[in-house]
């Protein structure tokens, strides 16, 4: 992707907006707050209140939507499950409070219309899909397809320099279940460390490149399956797929990439919210023998691939965030991604184990490659599919990926 320009109003309209899609665009001041929602045909700005009221209400929200990931020291099971019974409970009032704040100046725009977002801040780490429609408790799932954007520039860009490109000959290449430890029982022979000793699959001491940060990664054996259940709604001619050892760097550097039109990897990932270049997908970190390898495919390895691809789905936690430039949006994976040719990425926003994303891509992909939806509409059935069935209802579990990029 070449460095996107700034479009006028007027291209926006007509080379990133159509009749159905209205953009809403947020900046966030330290006084005074401002919403443009734009359509096809028309720009109308709406005030908003100062950025400490807003960033507030986002991160309350935020903070209930994930308190299944906390684990505070010496919680007992019912104390937790107390816990996230009450965080369900209060994200309705909360999530209520952020859409007046947010999307209710705007709620006459919004009717019936997919909704661009571009946003800033602490707004960038919010899944607007989970937020209710103004005035409804109906979450905006149900009547709209959410997609996201740095800005509306980086769309017309990505659209240009993809039009006209001849599809890729194959659909699918997918990584899943790396090899992260030499304690790994597919590791020759090697006896595997017993759980009282050490947890199976975690690794030795890792460098996440962060001065003094390490990072321990277990093994994501649910991550298998779901790769498993994407091939197989494939004729096996049309994937490739590296699991185990193949699983590995020089596979993904020295593979034809732009050969296949989905990219997927379901492995751990590191963020580096300082140094994005940092930042990367975790690959096998062993070789067969149990020695060290470099696995960590950073993001100058992303900016250097060549793609065809029409959709890359980075299944691994907070693949979507970054660090924060203003004007540019988050700059990590994603942006590496599109970059390297991809128009559009499914990536998250929170951590999340892997039986929920496998039981969430599941139904994304039927809806994209058996009903023929388009990927945002696909991740919108997977949604609202989750969002319908008890257990996993709550909007930490179907609301953690988000679509950026080209929705067409």
């Amino acid at each position: 992707m070449t460095q996107p320009v700034t479009l006028n109003l007027e291209e926006i309209q007509s080379k990133v907006l159509d009749d159905d899609t209205v953009l809403l665009e947020y900046e966030l001041g330290s006084e005074k707050s401002f919403l443009w929602a734009v359509t096809s045909s028309s720009i109308t700005s709406f005030l908003l209140p100062p950025r400490a009221e807003i960033e507030t209400a986002a991160r309350r929200v935020y903070d209930l939507l994930t308190a299944r990931n906390l684990a505070p020291r010496g919680e007992t099971p019912a104390a937790r499950a107390a816990r996230v019974r009450q965080s369900d409970q209060n994200y309705y009032t909360a999530a209520a409070r952020l859409s007046e704040l947010l999307l209710e100046p705007a709620a006459a725009h919004i009717k019936g219309k997919r909704l661009l977002i571009v946003a800033e801040g602490v707004l960038q780490y919010l899944p607007f899909a989970a937020l209710p429609e103004p005035g409804k408790q109906a979450p905006l799932l149900v009547e709209h397809e959410v997609v996201i954007a740095p800005s509306a520039s980086v769309v017309a860009v990505l659209r240009h320099e993809t039009a006209g490109r001849e599809p890729a000959g194959k659909t699918l290449f997918v990584v899943a279940d790396p090899v992260y430890s030499a304690n790994d029982a597919r590791v020759g022979q090697r006896p595997v460390v017993s759980a009282a000793q050490r947890e199976p699959g975690v690794t030795d001491r890792v460098h996440s490149g962060a001065e003094g940060n390490i990072e321990r990664f277990l093994r994501l054996r649910f991550s298998r399956t779901e790769a498993e259940q994407i091939a197989n709604l494939i004729p096996a001619d049309g994937a490739l797929t590296a699991f185990d050892f193949d699983a590995n760097r020089d596979a993904v550097l020295k593979a034809d990439l732009a050969r296949f039109r989905i990219l997927h990897f379901a492995t751990h990932s590191l963020i580096d919210d300082e140094r994005p270049e940092l930042s990367g997908i975790v690959l096998s970190l062993v070789d067969q023998a149990g020695r060290g390898q470099d696995g960590f495919l950073r993001l100058y390895d992303v900016y250097n691939l060549r793609l065809n691809a029409d959709l890359v789905v980075l299944s691994a936690c907070r693949t979507a965030l970054g660090q924060e430039i203003k004007g540019e949006g988050l700059i990590g994976l994603t942006r590496g991604f599109f970059y390297a040719g991809a128009p559009r990425v499914i990536s998250s926003l929170w951590q999340i184990d892997d039986r929920t994303t496998a039981a969430f891509m599941r139904p994304f992909y039927e809806a994209m490659l058996v009903r023929n939806e388009r990927p945002a509409a696909a991740l919108r059935s997977a949604q609202m599919a989750m969002w319908k069935t008890k257990g996993w209802d709550a909007p930490y579990y179907w609301t953690a990926f988000t679509m950026q990029g080209e929705w067409k």
